[in-house]
């Protein structure tokens, strides 16, 4: 195994976050430059669809590899764990919801309340994974690819 590897996760995990939080910016611009007009309604779905997959991507990798290796290393955060997971699933649903709006062609004032709830939760998911969960990857010890961990970002 690759020596940087064990110390790197949590570098990862603020890299993945910062992709994501940029999906987000560029699903929130492409309902902002107009998706009313046919083409645009195209290009916000598309974006609506990349950024929900890599979101959801990001969380099931998490609660798959990630969270049971830290839970091993660290019983003490399975509290801290099991919110983080129990976030994931609301935002699982959000994403749903999201989703289900672009394809039955909500206008532009609704699609944007759900980025705008999304946006929030995931935000607020994002500030407390980081700040409880950084140190303890410092030294994470976990053989295992990138995209396995944190998803296909």
């Amino acid at each position: 195994m690759d020596a940087d590897r064990l110390i790197a996760w949590d570098a990862e995990l603020r890299g993945a976050h910062a992709r994501l939080r940029a999906a987000l910016a560029a699903t929130r611009e492409a309902l902002d430059t107009g998706a009313d007009v046919p083409a645009a309604a195209s290009d916000l779905a598309l974006f609506c669809i990349g950024f929900c997959t890599a979101l959801d991507g990001h969380h099931r990798a998490e609660d798959s590899s990630l969270f049971p290796a830290l839970r091993a290393e660290h019983p003490e955060l399975g509290g801290m764990i099991d919110k983080l997971m129990q976030d994931h699933s609301l935002l699982a649903h959000l994403l749903g919801a999201l989703r289900l709006a672009v394809e039955t062609g909500e206008d532009a004032d609704s699609l944007a309340r759900h980025l705008d709830g999304i946006g929030a939760i995931m935000e607020s998911h994002f500030r407390f994974e980081e700040r409880e969960i950084l140190e303890p990857l410092r030294a994470l010890v976990l053989d295992a690819e990138v995209p396995a961990v944190l998803g296909p970002l």
